[in-house]
């Protein structure tokens, strides 16, 4: 998909320059950098639970046990 961006006259020449070095498109430049944002900020998956429990007093495996008591 294509988009435009405006860019300071400043990061386009370094692009230039880095894409000279690289040998790389100023479009594959902007596609890894946008990759490595997106990656960096991104929240993590499945983590935002981990280690909840341990400030509990109960053992997590007991309470377990215990709520399926009620079941029975």
């Amino acid at each position: 998909m294509r988009t435009i961006v405006d860019l300071p006259t400043e990061q386009i020449e370094a692009l230039k320059r880095m894409g000279k070095r690289s040998q790389l498109s100023r479009a594959e430049l902007m596609r890894r950098a946008v990759a490595e944002y997106v990656a960096r900020h991104q929240p993590d998956q499945g983590d935002d639970a981990f280690g909840l429990w341990k400030k509990q007093p109960v053992d997590g495996v007991e309470y377990q046990q215990h709520l399926r008591e009620e079941w029975e």
